[in-house]
């Protein structure tokens, strides 16, 4: 038989292999080996979802909605009509709106600070006729370096925190990791301004942002022919003139819901057929109305049109109806389904144009392609239900913010509500969860935040993947797992003394954050932190330290942080762009970190 320390080992580096993976949503692959563990007798049944009550789950809920008032408040908004007056040069752009960044991620989540700034970045490059892929990584990064400074500001911050609190009795308090969490950075915020954007490749930096917004390549994009439409009758080739009238591409021709093979030239088009063209937002609409094509709708929308439902057929621009750009969020409602499995066009009369994946063509039909995190979306639909529909789905617009009506006139009451909870929490006067779902109760009752915004402002995958994992790390901690990797460790570098051994330490979860979710990284790596702190005979408290920090650093890849994933189609970035900037940071990071743990948090 195996003993239940083989069992989880191999339990996790499956959950770590399916994370990297990809291809399952990381809540249900860490749900499901929870569930696995439970009937292999590792995870005992009564400590089963333990997780999803921890303080750590709770506190996390809790701030996401809290941003989410602070937002409704319009106090991001104050802050970012000051730095657009102040941010002139390119450097100082960068350095104010990084820092701002920073400052706004210490206090809420650092998803929603830079859902709340890229948009202010995306249209201060377009109006300086730059690139927003020379803004977007560093604003990124520098949200991510300012989750460090304060307990709420990142949920590695709060697991170690709770971890703490378990096994030495006493957490950390919200300005424990300040010290430290400052001065990292204060540093990668000056790298990102001085040097850090100077890295993001040439062909990213120099790419044209005169189009709508910015340049996020073109739209993949589908337009039926209409009965009245003058392309009845004409082989493709023979649009070739109109167009490149629009800069528009014909690269397919669908046919009785098939896509005819190849690029269709010699296709004569006939009536119901769907042009697939590859365009940017302005060139498909100015083609459809030239041509007297009409926006493809979704299937049950179809069988109306048969019925001669003119008003949901001809679905262009004219009267109430706008176009808009959304990107697709991390752990979106949209994210991993389709427009079609979404029913957009039936339910809620939003027809989904057009999505452009980092320049990448696709076969499938629009209405039943699969959107992933970083796609952007190119939607139409009523002027009044647009931003609702584009909040419900999880996806942030990148046009004109209508999301939510700000209550400009209550902005003092929101910090003061907020400051007096950080406040107490401090000084000790109540339990930080308490305070916070006190601030929570206060902002709902006085109409910042509505009910329903109150649960669509938790990250759910995020808190059943925590929920999900506590267990799994407990019981790991149990078996003797944690401090036989502690051991192992120590074992390899313990001749070089405990700060070494740190430093070893640190960047081992730093490259492991790189790849996996936050959240994960912490739940494995704070008990091992404790257990080598045990076999050096050192205070565990740096160890703990270690962890927050390099766990909130992931900066090589799009999927270390879901800010990096945010960023990744609106800057047009590449996969290998990250590293790039994401290394040097890193080395930075741990250059500046260990010496200000062994400052602040001595051995």
């Amino acid at each position: 038989m195996f003993s239940d320390q083989t069992i989880l080992f191999g339990l996790l580096t499956l959950v770590f292999a399916l994370l990297i993976w990809g291809r399952i949503r990381y809540d249900l692959v860490a749900f499901g080996a929870l569930v696995l563990a439970v009937i292999l007798g590792v995870v005992p049944t009564d400590q089963a979802f333990e997780g999803f009550g921890h303080p750590a789950t709770i506190i996390i809920a809790l701030v996401l909605i809290i941003s989410r008032a602070l937002s409704n408040s319009g106090v991001v908004d104050m802050v970012a009509k000051m730095v657009s007056k102040t941010a002139t040069s390119l450097f100082t752009h960068i350095s104010v709106m990084a820092a701002v960044a920073a400052g706004l991620s210490a206090i809420m989540n650092n998803v929603a600070a830079l859902a709340l700034l890229m948009p202010v970045d995306i249209k201060a490059a377009v109006k300086a006729g730059r690139s927003p892929a020379m803004t977007l990584m560093p604003l990124s990064f520098a949200s991510i370096l300012g989750g460090m400074i304060t307990l709420i500001g990142t949920p590695p911050n709060i697991i170690v925190s709770a971890f703490r609190k378990e096994t030495l009795g006493e957490s950390f308090s919200m300005f424990d990791f300040t010290p430290v969490g400052l001065a990292c950075a204060v540093s990668g915020v000056l790298f990102v301004s001085l040097i850090g954007w100077r890295l993001i490749p040439k062909g990213r930096r120099d790419s044209d942002s005169g189009g709508p917004l910015f340049d996020i390549g073109n739209y993949i994009a589908e337009v039926r022919v209409d009965k009245k439409s003058s392309t009845i009758g004409k082989q493709v080739r023979e649009l070739d003139d109109v167009c490149d009238e629009h800069g528009v591409s014909i690269i397919g021709v669908i046919r009785n819901k098939r896509r005819i093979p190849g690029g269709a030239r010699s296709i004569e088009i006939a009536d119901n057929d769907i042009l697939v063209i590859e365009a940017d937002a302005t060139s498909i609409d100015g083609f459809a109305g030239d041509t007297g094509l009409v926006y493809e709708p979704d299937a049950e929308k179809d069988k109306d049109d048969n019925k001669d439902n003119k008003d949901n057929k001809d679905r262009t621009l004219a009267g109430e109806q706008v176009l808009t750009e959304a990107v697709v969020t991390p752990g979106a409602r949209i994210a991993g389904r389709s427009a079609h499995s979404m029913k957009l066009l039936d339910r809620y009369g939003i027809t989904l144009l057009g999505v452009s994946r980092q320049g990448r063509r696709f076969r499938q039909q629009i209405r039943s392609l699969t959107l992933h995190p970083g796609d952007v979306l190119l939607l139409l639909g009523p002027e009044g239900r647009l931003g609702e529909i584009i909040e419900w789905i999880g996806a942030l617009p990148l046009a004109d913010r209508e999301l939510e009506i700000t209550k400009r006139n209550k902005v003092g009451a929101a910090i003061a509500i907020f400051g007096c909870a950080i406040a107490a929490a401090s000084a000790g006067l109540l339990y930080l969860p308490i305070a916070l779902a006190l601030a929570c109760i206060l902002f709902i009752g006085l109409g910042f935040i509505r009910g329903r915004q109150v649960y669509d402002a938790i990250e759910w995958p995020v808190i059943v993947l925590l929920g999900s994992m506590i267990p799994l790390g407990t019981a790991l901690e149990s078996s003797g797992g944690t401090e036989r990797l502690a051991q192992l460790l120590v074992d390899a570098a313990g001749d070089y003394g405990p700060v070494t051994v740190l430093t070893i330490f640190m960047i081992a979860t730093m490259t492991l954050s790189d790849v996996l979710n936050n959240t994960a990284t912490t739940i494995i790596a704070a008990p091992v932190a404790m257990d080598i702190a045990s076999s050096l005979d050192v205070s565990p408290d740096p160890f703990l330290m270690a962890v927050a920090v390099a766990a909130s650093c992931a900066f090589l890849t799009p999927i270390g942080h879901k800010n990096n994933t945010l960023i990744l189609g609106p800057g047009g970035y590449r996969f290998g762009d990250y590293w790039r900037m994401g290394l040097p940071l890193e080395i930075l990071i741990v250059a500046v970190g260990v010496p200000a743990i062994m400052i602040f948090w001595p051995l």
